[in-house]
């Protein structure tokens, strides 16, 4: 007998966003939060460089709104940018009560300044932002009577009828066995989908996972050929996905290739510190016209002692692979970063499903537009997740749950082919990678389009036979959400900031939404 949960609200991921919702939410709710793995593992903890709000007396709101619809390139919503932007010092506040130390000066925030920002603005706890966040979040979250942790669970699809939604199937990956979670809410705060590339600074779990469970059921998804390219991520065999923060170029450190020579200045007046789509392209570049496997950034003038006062982690990271960026430079690569499309919501996170929230990266909420500005991602998901809890705890909630069907397993079997996930989860990234990157043509697109409508025949044949793993449902997640950023790209007749189309190099004079 398939077990069936009944929670008020139900959180689908344990990133920053997920976590501030459940810690918002009523105490009077009961609240199931889901962890597709370890309860820290996402985007979240990794995020190193910090949030970004207005803290000191010569920035204001209006410079961060007009920063960010800059970087944005004429597709964020001032209404929504204006939003997070005036929460910005609240959501701070709020971290700092959940037990978050910022790093200061005296009594000041020690403000860092990234890509795209005309004012320090970014507040972090050394460069571990993301993690120290996580584990004061998660700890107060374990305090709560009210709230259910289930870790090493992965959603497989919503609960949805007469175009409402009530939970979802939700396989244990202890048991391997599909519990159904009925609930008066979803929150879906499944994170990004930079793992449909090879190459990405993400951890395994940014499968598109909530992208592709609300596309099946009907959501609205928006923008999602704007995928970000982190400039610079750690370059070694052994390294996997490390993250060199933005702050480092924020701080003054210089991008150059394998014969020192420096080459921002070629692409843009601000340098290193130009937006990271334009950073990203021309390393890309310089990489490819000179035949390099890998470009370089150089902090060692700053000393040891400064680096490891203000980098304790990357100096720490880089020295295990024997770099000391003390006294070298590091190499690195781009590698896709963050999604800047995603559901399409409200400001409080309302999709257009009936009780399906999503907040995070997971959401469209229009502050991205083409091109996300540095440490506005933190900002997003705590103020977002704030707004969204706010909307819920003014509702009055049923006292009877839907009466949902349980999962039926009986018609599949146990596979013997597990290889065949394997070889085509490799496939769909390394197409992702070679022709759907950082910079396209409608060739290569049209190629991956293809290819995707063959592989989602056979992942579709493969899920209908055997029995479900998260493995396949992954799988399966990242072929849709692969569809669908290719979809997106093809639709988008036009170069805007992240999607760059060597077929279409100009940008239109209109500024629209691709919506699937």
């Amino acid at each position: 007998m398939s077990i069936q949960y009944q929670f008020d609200v139900l959180i689908i991921g344990t990133g920053s966003a997920g976590l501030m919702s459940a810690l918002q939410l009523s105490t009077n709710l009961s609240v199931a939060l889901i962890a597709k793995d370890d309860l820290l593992e996402g985007s979240s903890f990794y995020a190193q460089g910090g949030i970004s709000a207005v803290l000191d007396a010569h920035d204001n709101f209006k410079a961060h709104v007009t920063d960010t619809l800059s970087t944005a390139c004429g597709l964020a919503d001032e209404k929504a940018v204006s939003f997070m932007v005036e929460n910005a010092p609240a959501a701070i506040a709020s971290l700092e009560e959940s037990g978050v130390h910022f790093t200061k000066d005296n009594n000041d925030y020690h403000l860092t300044t990234e890509g795209g920002h005309t004012h320090r603005r970014v507040a972090h706890v050394a460069d571990k932002t993301g993690q120290s966040i996580q584990i004061n979040l998660l700890d107060n979250v374990k305090q709560r009577d009210n709230i259910t942790l289930f870790e090493d669970y992965i959603a497989i699809d919503l609960l949805v009828n007469n175009g409402q939604c009530f939970g979802a199937y939700i396989l244990n990956k202890k048991t391997h066995e599909v519990e159904n979670f009925v609930t008066h809410k979803t929150i879906l705060a499944t994170g990004g989908a930079s793992k449909v590339y090879r190459y990405t600074s993400n951890p395994d779990t940014s499968t598109g996972d909530g992208i592709a469970m609300a596309s099946r059921a009907g959501c609205c998804i928006v923008n999602m050929e704007f995928a970000q390219f982190h400039p610079t991520c750690l370059y070694h065999p052994h390294a996997k996905s490390f993250l060199i923060s933005e702050a480092i170029r924020g701080e003054g450190g210089k991008l150059h290739l394998q014969n020192g020579k420096t080459f921002m200045h070629k692409y843009d007046e601000r340098g290193e510190l130009a937006p990271r789509d334009v950073v990203a392209r021309a390393i890309d570049s310089e990489m490819k016209s000179g035949g390099f496997d890998c470009a370089y950034l150089d902090i060692s003038f700053k000393g040891k002692d400064w680096i490891q006062q203000h980098f304790p982690t990357i100096y720490a990271k880089c020295k295990s692979f024997g770099i000391d960026i003390s006294k070298t430079s590091i190499p690195i690569v781009p590698a896709a970063h963050y999604t800047c499309g995603g559901i399409d919501t409200n400001l409080t996170g309302k999709t257009n499903l009936t009780n399906l929230y999503a907040v995070g990266e997971v959401a469209h909420t229009s502050v991205h537009g083409a091109n996300r500005m540095a440490s506005n991602s933190l900002l997003e998901c705590i103020v977002f997740a704030k707004s969204c809890a706010h909307d819920i705890n003014q509702q009055t909630l049923d006292d009877v749950f839907f009466q949902s069907e349980p999962w039926d397993a009986s018609r599949v079997a146990a596979s013997k082919e597990k290889v065949v996930v394997s070889h085509l989860w490799d496939e769909v990234r390394s197409i992702m990678w070679n022709f759907v990157g950082i910079v396209r043509s409608d060739r290569r697109l049209n190629y991956a389009k293809h290819r995707l409508e063959q592989i989602e025949t056979e992942v579709d044949e493969y899920y209908s036979l055997y029995v479900i793993s998260s493995d396949l449902i992954e799988l399966r997640n990242l072929v849709k959400t692969a569809q669908i950023i290719i979809k997106s790209a093809l639709s988008r007749q036009e170069s805007r900031g992240l999607h760059f189309n060597e077929d279409h190099p100009q940008q239109s004079e209109t500024a629209k939404n691709t919506i699937i």
